[in-house]
């Protein structure tokens, strides 16, 4: 459930196969690694960091300034005063206000989309899930519920042996990078090889390391229903917006719907898709595409629309007529 260039893409046809199969999560895989790989590399790149040592923003490799020298204080008239308020404007809160509208306006063309296809934080929840589903049959640890996936025959010690894996490494490598965005990354390498840590590196590591491990063993998705102020943001502005990404079911084809449920099933945002309404947790990932696409084999009954548009992709998934009328629509 993604941008509708990104999603376009994600469509590959088996011509061995009787139809087309979408495969939307191996794209969103990829988009999801290649993010995470984008916010772990930029302090090591100097992108964005902020160097606590030096107290200096560094953007794309040049320090980012305010620009209040002694000079701008020397003159305290109301024209002085209005020049440093100015200058402050510009350089401090107008790059912020700028940097946040960016959700805002995901939000309103592509729904959650960004939560879906590019958030670490729900990638890492989403690993989560699948290692509780392998060890206990079931995504949350507190119970089981109805829409819970099938875990056939794991292999319990493999995936214990990965879990235990997953536990340690994972916050640990996510709190040395991430470590890196308020001290200097090279300072942050050269204090893990030999392992003394200065007390502001130490605290950085161990204070993220623990945040990802209570996050991805205890909280999950619910912080991204109720916390997360970049969901909260995309949810608003997507269930205002008249042209925003959203998954619909095709209504004319509803009785070729086997009732198999594995649309429910692969949802880990707990949304009911075939109720074919805005679901303010539904973040655009694609899976009950797949989901239905694998059990009728030819063409699901999921896709995507923008807005009131009767079907935008996969454009397989739609009825002639809805496709014919999403075409008068685009034009």
């Amino acid at each position: 459930m993604d941008n509708s260039s990104a999603m376009g893409q994600a469509i590959s046809c088996n011509k061995s196969s009787s139809g087309c199969a979408y495969h939307m999560g191996t794209y969103r895989r990829i988009t999801q690694i290649a993010f995470i790989l984008v916010v772990y590399l930029m302090p090591v790149l100097n992108i964005f960091r902020y160097d606590s040592s030096a107290k200096e923003l560094i953007v794309f490799g040049q320090v980012w300034s305010l620009g209040l020298k002694q000079g701008f204080y020397a003159d305290h008239s109301l024209s002085g005063a209005t020049h440093v308020a100015l200058h402050f404007f510009l350089k401090a809160i107008l790059p912020w206000v700028l940097v946040l509208s960016v959700f805002p306006l995901l939000g309103f063309l592509t729904g959650r989309s960004f939560c879906g296809w590019l958030c670490p934080e729900g990638a890492l929840f989403e690993w989560a899930d699948f290692l509780t589903v392998k060890l206990l049959g079931r995504r949350n640890l507190y119970g089981k519920r109805e829409n819970d996936p099938d875990a056939g025959n794991p292999n319990k010690p493999f995936w214990v042996f990965i879990t235990v894996v997953s536990i340690i490494f994972i916050p640990l490598c996510g709190g040395i990078a991430l470590t890196g965005y308020f001290a200097a990354p090279k300072t942050v390498w050269y204090q893990v090889t030999p392992g003394e840590f200065t007390f502001g590196v130490k605290a950085g590591i161990i204070g993220v390391a623990l945040y990802m491990l209570i996050g991805s063993r205890c909280v999950r998705h619910t912080f991204c229903k109720y916390v997360c102020a970049v969901g909260l943001m995309q949810m608003l502005f997507g269930w205002v917006s008249s042209v925003s990404l959203r998954l619909k079911v095709d209504t004319a084809r509803i009785g070729e719907c086997t009732d198999c449920k594995n649309c429910e099933k692969a949802c880990f945002m707990n949304v009911l898709p075939r109720r074919n309404k805005r679901d303010v947790s539904c973040v655009n990932c694609g899976a009950c595409i797949d989901a239905c696409n694998s059990e009728l084999g030819e063409r699901g009954l999921f896709h995507y629309s923008s807005g009131n548009a009767v079907c935008l992709t996969p454009a397989e998934n739609c009825t002639p007529v809805a496709k014919v009328l999403s075409r008068a629509k685009q034009l």
